[in-house]
């Protein structure tokens, strides 16, 4: 299965061998296939175009480093700049179909590139003219307003797909006709005029909030997380993982859990770290003989929770905050005990499901040793801890993920096999750049759907709709938001799920007194869910390619291993305490019912606790878990009276089956 290689000083650690680990056509294939944002093209070496790319990449990157350290720059000049740099990068990268994926950029594509250079940076000339008039803009500025939503579609539509440009599209034709439009969503509409200065000129359509996230906080720790790669800390990942979990039974799947969560928090995208990390832990677990489609699903599961993990949590959390007008470590303080409860229970069902099938470990001799790997690259946490360290104490994001990329850098030389050159250095902020594509143009966006809902006042709409259909219920209106979020996050980026969520979804459960910061994590949790759920699960179907298993049981095994995920978003509502919200003790208290309750759940959806566990135990340990995991003296007291009672019941059997063996020898 592994390969066992002796280190100096007679010691070993061990590696998949090459058949054992998916290929690089395998992964790039999948990616292809489940991620529109890999679908670029593919320039030969040193081609001219392939070099401009990756000038004007690192230009970009160049640039951001500059504004986060030692530029000033007014937000609507950062905004444009950062747009014009990313439209022209989606100009040259991805081919307007996708069978132009093998060749150069066209006429069209260049003429889409001066257009993107125009209507990105016109506004850092005529800003300050348009202030001047008094804000009063001119016929030259609704031209180039309609030219740049136009162009921004586009960029949204070779990137992200059609699903998003086309929402923005049914938002703006809502807005114009609105008076046509019978019921409670009917408006007075909106000429052209004030529909492009609300989208182009004004601070509420595209240059807003969002797009000022992403050329802010979220552009550099992408950038960041460039950084960590390429020093090899995926590596350290892997290894680190293996060595505390790989001995333990089903330690692969353990792995899994581990270095795909860690990865998934610095990666920002389900999709891609399952098909980067699970085409290693995918065979590894296959091959102490987990089924294919429950290993993808390990993977699929693990890696869409690294995006509400904190530190880094993707691109959302860091609007998120934005939007609540709070420090982004309340966000972390707040995802924090949901995170370590999704984990466990991720983990807790792969322990289970090991031991149910008989399943053992990878031996000792066969897996890195701790000592050498920490020895190595334990350097590598370094910039980590810092950037938890700064954010932690207040220090703005883009300050922590400035001076992270900087420890970053000089951690590297520490020992000389994690030493960055000149040629990492740069392929770090190519890489960056281009990993930042996606989140900006879905932020641009989705600036229109929310210039449209602050013009039309649609949030309140929708929330008012949601709550008369719900009949001011609060439960009813939860699920219509979880089943609003998970239905987005069928065709969209995960930021432009929670941004659109978040703009017409949560107003309705704030009229309900739910606690802003509980009603915004709630649909940034199912947005993010949605990468786990059936039908359209795209982050388990890109572990089916890998496992070659079935899509739609990797899909519904995802779904079963992700259902502490559907219930937690509910209980925190209930009971704020899940998310850091009360005493210390209240907390602390809540915690540790809801860590046994998590575990009993685990229990549930596996069937099997010290064994095989039957029906009625199911059920009884379903309840318990809910008892458990939603605070409350009689509901906690319930709980573990529940649970007790089925461990005592498990036990017995237990004693029996092994006094009926005993007697049959």
């Amino acid at each position: 299965m592994s390969k066992v290689l002796d280190k100096p000083g007679g010691e070993q650690i061990s590696t998949l061998s090459d058949s054992e680990i998916a290929s690089e056509e395998v992964v790039q294939e999948l990616l292809e296939k489940y991620d529109k944002e890999s679908q670029v093209r593919k320039f030969k070496p040193k081609s001219k175009t392939g070099l401009l790319v990756s000038a004007i990449a690192i230009s970009f990157s160049l640039f951001h480093l500059w504004v986060a350290g030692i530029g000033t720059l007014e937000a609507i000049k950062l905004r444009s700049i950062h747009l014009t740099f990313v439209m022209v990068l989606i100009f040259l990268l991805y081919p307007a179909r996708k069978k132009g994926m093998r060749g150069k950029p066209g006429i069209f594509d260049w003429i889409m590139i001066a257009l993107s250079i125009v209507a990105g940076l016109y506004m850092v000339f005529a800003n300050e003219q348009l202030a001047l008039r008094g804000g009063l803009p001119i016929n030259r500025d609704y031209i180039m307003g309609a030219l740049g939503i136009l162009v921004v579609f586009e960029a949204g539509r070779r990137c992200l797909g059609k699903e998003l440009p086309i929402l923005g599209v049914l938002f703006l034709l809502y807005a114009y006709f609105g008076e046509y439009i019978p019921g409670s969503f009917g408006h007075s509409g909106f000429s052209l005029k004030r529909i492009i200065y609300q989208m182009y000129l004004g601070s509420e359509g595209i240059f807003g909030v969002a797009l000022g996230v992403s050329a802010t906080f979220i552009f550099l720790f992408i950038l960041f997380g460039a950084f960590l790669g390429e020093t090899g800390m995926a590596k350290l990942i892997n290894d680190s993982s293996m060595a505390l979990a790989g001995t333990s039974p089903g330690g692969p799947a353990k792995v899994a859990v581990f270095a795909s969560g860690i990865m998934g928090t610095i990666s920002g995208s389900a999709v891609a770290n399952v098909a980067t990390t699970g085409a290693f832990t995918i065979p590894l677990m296959k091959s102490i003989g987990y089924r294919p489609h429950f290993a993808a699903a390990v993977e699929a599961v693990a890696s869409t929770g690294g995006q509400f993990m904190p530190p880094i949590m993707g691109a959302a959390a860091f609007i998120m905050a934005e939007f609540l007008n709070i420090p982004y470590k309340d966000i972390m303080v707040a995802a924090l005990i949901p995170a370590f409860l999704y984990y466990l229970a991720v983990f807790t069902m792969v322990h289970l499901e090991a031991l149910k099938t008989g399943l053992k470990g990878v031996p000792r001799e066969q897996l890195p040793v701790m000592k050498l790997v920490l020895k190595e690259r334990g350097h590598l946490i370094i910039p980590l801890a810092a950037i938890i360290y700064l954010l932690v104490k207040g220090v703005t994001p883009t300050y922590a993920a400035f001076y992270g990329i900087l420890v970053a850098i000089g951690a590297s030389f520490l020992r000389k096999s994690t030493r960055m050159s000149w040629r990492g250095f740069l392929m770090a902020l190519e890489m960056g750049a281009k990993g930042s594509i996606s989140v900006a143009i879905a932020t641009a966006v989705v600036g229109v759907i929310v210039g449209v809902s602050s013009l039309t006042s649609l949030g309140i709409t929708l929330g008012d709709n949601m709550l008369a259909f719900a009949h001011g219920n609060l439960f009813p209106t939860l699920l219509l938001t979880m089943i609003t979020a998970i239905i987005l996050g069928m065709g969209m980026p995960t930021t432009a799920v929670y941004i659109v969520g978040a703009t017409i979804a949560s107003p309705a459960l704030l009229k309900l007194g739910v606690a802003p910061l509980a009603a915004h994590l709630f649909v940034f949790y199912f947005g993010n869910i949605s990468n786990v759920t059936p039908p359209v699960a795209l982050a388990a179907f890109t572990g089916a390619g890998i496992a070659s298993a079935n899509p739609s049981k990797v899909g519904w095994a995802a779904a079963r291993l992700a259902a502490a995920g559907f219930l937690i978003p509910y209980i925190w509502i209930y009971s704020p305490a899940l998310i850091a919200q009360g005493s210390i003790g209240h907390i602390l208290g809540s915690l540790v019912t809801a860590t046994v309750g998590v575990i009993a759940l685990a229990c549930a959806v596996q069937g099997y606790m010290l064994n095989t566990t039957n029906l009625f135990q199911r059920v009884f340990l379903i309840i318990a878990a809910f008892g458990l995991i939603k605070p409350g003296l009689l509901t906690d007291t319930v709980g573990i009276s529940v649970l007790v009672i089925v461990f005592l019941w498990q036990r017995i059997q237990r004693k029996s089956v092994k006094t009926e063996g005993v007697n049959v020898t």
